[in-house]
């Protein structure tokens, strides 16, 4: 197996890390600190192509695959985590199940303008009482004439302040359980449809999220993604392709703080030298490297078997999983490293730890992970 990346993808890979490092890093602890949306470095994003990075040229994507798109969410998530994630919820979460099971025409008409970044999209699957039991929905679509009648509130959605279009999922028959799910194309003007204050967060702090109340929305039937009674598999399908997304978030967040940390280490003095030389911090080093790698393998062999159309289910689970938990550790490892300076926000170590955990949580929490990747082991490996 080839471990390097093809010209293209490095092309991709050394554009995004250009990009993050002339236009993001400088602004990264301000969005922090502000609680910013970065809009700004969005229009840019767009521009780049970074919006719609797996999408077919033909439908405003940039038609690369999706081992590019891991690279240059790690290399923009290494710069700001905020960044990473408004840039992996439209590539992954919006436009990917737009091009898996959207029509011709819901392509050309909210594929084309969410890929190539002229609007935002966001991911309404959470609920108040039913964030990793997805199937738990409580909001509704009640068919009602030609179109469906929609309320209910759905949680912690990311970019949903500032979305133009959301992918939602409700109940159209409750009594079927996760098979009465439906997905819709939502437009986030539509009469009824109301956000809440934005949401105030430990980490990723420049990433908007809210709450999105629906009330009485009228959604005409041509706006339903899939097939009725289908939603269920359209947010599985799109939270498989989500987790290496952030994945590749977790690595870069990892890879921020492993790289703070030596410049750090390398430059501090104690004991009469660098605490570089002193063996405790080399064995943290050591660890911190080790598990960064390691992380953006698991990452790239699910993007990898994505784009070869082989099942990577238990690929990305495996990699938001272990990636999540590395950048946990790496950011907790940066600290220490710091000491007393890795505790204030002079440093950026500790916007890293913050902003790590939230990996640990959405998309699946660690848990949740173990649960997929445990479902698959059990039905891929059947007793006999």
């Amino acid at each position: 197996m080839r471990f390097d990346l093809t010209e293209e993808q490095a092309l991709v890979q050394k554009t995004a890390r250009e990009f993050a490092e002339s236009e993001v890093m400088p602004v990264a602890a301000a969005i922090d600190r502000e609680h910013r949306y970065p809009a700004e470095l969005v229009r840019r994003m767009a521009e780049l192509g970074l919006l719609g990075i797996a999408i077919e040229e033909r439908f405003g994507g940039s038609g690369l695959d999706h081992v590019s798109y891991a690279v240059a969410v790690e290399e923009v998530s290494r710069a700001c985590a905020s960044s990473g994630v408004i840039m992996s919820i439209n590539n992954s979460l919006v436009c990917d199940p737009l091009a898996r099971f959207g029509t011709e025409d819901q392509k050309m008409r909210w594929l084309v303008p969410l890929a190539k970044g002229e609007k935002l999209g966001c991911f309404a699957l959470s609920e108040p009482e039913a964030g990793s039991d997805a199937a738990a929905q409580s909001t509704t679509a009640r068919k009602r004439g030609d179109v469906y009648v929609l309320n209910g509130v759905k949680s912690w959605i990311t970019n949903g302040p500032v979305a133009d279009v959301g992918i939602l999922f409700a109940m159209t028959e409750r009594d079927r359980g996760n098979k009465g799910i439906t997905c819709f194309i939502l437009p986030m003007k539509s009469k009824g449809v109301r956000t809440g204050p934005p949401d105030e967060k430990l980490g990723i702090r420049g990433s908007s999220s809210c709450q999105v109340f629906l009330d009485d929305v009228e959604l005409d039937a041509s706006l339903v993604l899939g097939q009725v009674g289908e939603g269920f598999k359209v947010a599985l399908s799109a939270l498989d392709g989500g987790r290496i997304g952030i994945a590749a978030q977790a690595v870069g967040i990892a890879r921020a703080a492993f790289e703070d940390a030596v410049s750090y280490a390398r430059q501090r003095s104690a004991f009469g030298k660098p605490i570089v030389e002193h063996q405790a911090i080399q064995n943290k080093l050591a660890d911190m490297a080790t598990q960064i790698d390691a992380a953006r393998l698991l990452t790239l062999r699910a993007a990898w078997q994505k784009d070869r159309k082989l099942p990577f289910g238990k690929a990305a689970a495996m990699a938001k999983l272990f990636a999540s938990e590395a950048a946990n550790g790496a950011a907790r490892e940066a600290i220490q490293i710091f000491g007393g300076n890795g505790y204030v926000t002079e440093y950026p170590v500790e916007r890293h730890f913050r902003d790590a955990k939230i990996t640990e949580i959405y998309e699946g929490t660690s848990e949740i992970q173990r649960m997929v990747i445990a479902g698959h082991l059990i039905r891929d490996n059947p007793l006999p």
